[in-house]
């Protein structure tokens, strides 16, 4: 069942909370249009498993995988609030293909915000994304290691051979696997140990992917299995040298932000559905649609309730990175419980959202079921709840510590937060 008249109006009315600028409304403009023509697709993309190609080529018409390229490389230069501004919206259509673009998108801005690459090949490589629409996703996870995030150092060998990197090795959960143009694959080079990040053409020889995505949940992403075969790549493929410290104690880098607002994104649409259901629905044992049954009722404030104390939080700290760039080296605790609040609440959105609509929710062609599975997976989206939970309490006994050697010198010592 839907209900195409009332679900847009209400995607919208939500969205426009976080509008400040006339650039905010004509970005949120864009990501809306995108988001109700992949809504029609969203039950076939998950019950064959399909990668969304047109969806992309959707994308790449509207130019929406190059907004945050740099304005002098042909993009728009988005902020980390406007990243999640669109990235929330846009997965209210099609999960699968939020969290894909979630990760192009995010992967660009952080290169672009860390400025640690050669300009020169940053340049060439955004000239690529809006010249040739090109799609790359970085490529990390592995078997051996599970979770980049872990920080576990990549069985992926680069040896030096000739003037050239020789790329060997297995990269699992690698979103988009069969519509990348290139990718950032994590290797341990041979000689020294260190890990580096290599710049990766698919279009040669050597790589191949093995159909291993048997998921029930995202099922659009084709996170397949890549497999590297003694691939020879030029000197200059060796883009970054040990940028992986980020990961380890459980931090998270801002462009991960993209995440929370794919599912936050996903369990909006899980409302607006049962909302619109409530509206409609009438069953002959009452007088009038459910929408007026208090319990009802309850359960739809509950909902917003929950949307509310994650989505103010997640552009807040959006903001904050924006605006405050002397905090970003003490953001790893705001970032990090950014995705832990925001994943928590939103699968608790769906939950309520299911318990609406009853038993009608299971059934397979109710999109509610699909939400519900899809929202699950962002809980093993980096990072994860125990390494965020050991962040914060690591800092919280640290500046105890702290405090408590300050008492001896401060009669009433306070608190560090």
């Amino acid at each position: 069942m839907s209900f195409p008249d009332v679900i847009p109006q209400l995607a919208n009315d939500l969205s426009q909370l976080f509008v400040k600028t006339e650039r905010h409304e004509q970005l949120l403009h864009q990501a809306a249009m995108l988001a109700e023509q992949f809504r029609q697709n969203m039950r076939q993309i998950d019950e064959e498993a399909m990668f969304p190609f047109e969806h992309f080529n959707r994308l790449k018409e509207t130019n929406y995988l190059s907004l945050t390229v740099p304005n002098q490389f042909g993009g728009q230069e988005l902020s980390l609030y406007e990243l999640i501004l669109i990235q929330e919206r846009l997965s209210q259509g099609d999960a699968s293909t939020g969290l894909c673009a979630g990760w192009h998108l995010g992967l660009v801005y952080d290169i672009r915000e860390r400025n640690t690459w050669n300009r020169r090949t940053f340049e060439w490589l955004c000239r690529e994304i809006v010249e040739r629409k090109a799609v790359i996703n970085r490529l990390a996870t592995e078997e051996a290691t599970g979770s980049p995030t872990r920080g576990g150092k990549p069985v992926t060998t680069a040896v030096k051979r000739d003037g050239k990197w020789i790329l060997t090795g297995r990269k699992s959960f690698a979103s988009m696997a069969e519509a990348l143009d290139y990718s950032l694959v994590t290797a341990t080079i041979a000689d020294t140990g260190k890990v580096g990040f290599f710049l990766v053409d698919h279009r040669l020889d050597g790589i191949r992917i093995e159909q291993t995505w048997n998921m029930i949940a995202m099922r659009g992403t084709r996170s397949d299995d890549v497999i590297f075969d003694h691939v020879e790549l030029p000197q200059d493929a060796l883009v970054e040298l040990d940028q992986l410290e980020f990961v380890k104690g459980g931090g998270s880098r801002a462009w991960l932000l993209h995440i929370p607002a794919c599912y936050l994104g996903t369990a909006i649409a899980a409302r607006n559905y049962a909302i619109s259901f409530a509206l409609h629905y009438q069953p002959n044992s009452v007088f009038e649609p459910i929408i007026h049954l208090s319990h009802v009722r309850q359960k739809i404030a509950q909902m917003d309730m929950e949307l509310f104390q994650a989505r103010h939080f997640l552009y807040f700290v959006a903001e904050r990175w924006d605006t405050l760039p002397e905090k970003r080296p003490f953001m790893d605790r705001e970032l990090a419980a950014a995705k832990y609040i925001a994943l928590n609440s939103a699968n608790r959105v769906v939950d309520l959202a299911m318990r609406i609509v009853g038993a009608k929710s299971l059934q397979l062609s109710n999109p509610l079921q699909q939400y519900y599975r899809d929202v699950r997976a962002g809980l093993h989206n980096p990072p994860m709840e125990d390494a965020v939970l050991e962040l914060l309490a690591s800092q919280a006994i640290s500046n105890g510590t702290t405090t408590a050697k300050k008492a001896n010198t401060n009669p009433h010592p306070s608190p560090t937060i």
